[in-house]
């Protein structure tokens, strides 16, 4: 990890989850932090709880990261402020209640917005931060099971309706990023890491209680990035697929 040492790290959906818990061991890495959200009060609720140190590296801006110009503001705003973006962990993402078919059509934009387009505002900002300064950075997917071939939870489940095929495209995402990358002869790296059930906010209760001790901890997925953040320049961690024990898809 000494290499990203005082480097910048860019997290989406830093308020809560998987998002708050890679914020924290990240800048426990010595990297600086920022975190886009829309709920300040929960990053400043997670600054507090940094030690005197980190929270020094620790920065955060309200971004609704479905919105484009948004998005477009904050990563100019890391760019005056501390130079630019140097790792991108695309984390925010969103489910929403029902069936595809029958679903009303703007709870499937936000779903849309938030798993496909927004992580594709944050790698086009963070690239050309990257590309402008020939610095061999790292984009980050948080991706699901639920977006792997064969994903089929049976009938006994609700239906993820459109959330599943935002995750697919996110395995498609990282690939062309990854094929383009090496095209444009950069040394920037992907990861898509695609974590099964995580014990974190977008779970429903009653689908912990049903999971018992078969799932993840939001930590799980934050040590497998900083995994795929401490590889060798020369090692490109691609894909990275966690389970707890004991779960069936």
């Amino acid at each position: 990890m000494e290499r990203w040492q005082n480097r910048v790290a860019v997290i989406t959906g830093a308020s809560s989850g998987i998002g708050a818990a890679c914020a924290k061991l990240i800048v426990a890495a010595g990297i600086k932090v920022v975190g886009l959200a829309r709920r300040t009060e929960r990053m400043e609720s997670l600054k507090n709880s940094l030690t005197t140190e980190q929270q020094k590296n620790f920065y955060y801006r309200q971004c609704d990261v479905s919105q484009e110009q948004q998005v477009q503001e904050a990563f100019e705003w890391i760019e005056k402020q501390l130079g630019g973006t140097d790792i991108l962990v695309n984390n925010a993402g969103i489910i929403r209640d029902g069936n595809l078919v029958e679903m009303p059509m703007h709870d499937i934009k936000d779903v849309v917005n938030t798993n496909f387009m927004a992580p594709i505002y944050c790698t086009q900002s963070a690239f050309k931060s990257m590309q402008k300064r020939s610095f061999p950075g790292h984009l980050i997917f948080i991706n699901s099971t639920a977006g792997l071939a064969g994903y089929n939870p049976g009938p006994d489940y609700p239906s993820l309706n459109v959330y599943t095929p935002t995750k697919f495209a996110l395995n498609a995402i990282n690939e062309i990023c990854r094929q383009e990358l090496m095209t444009l002869k950069t040394k920037i790296k992907t990861t898509n890491i695609s974590p099964g059930w995580v014990s974190t906010e977008i779970v429903p209760d009653e689908t912990k209680t049903e999971l018992g001790d078969v799932i993840l901890q939001a930590d799980d997925v934050a040590n497998a990035v900083i995994y795929a953040l401490s590889t060798p320049p020369h090692t490109q961690v691609q894909e990275i697929t966690l389970r707890a024990v004991g779960e069936w898809y």
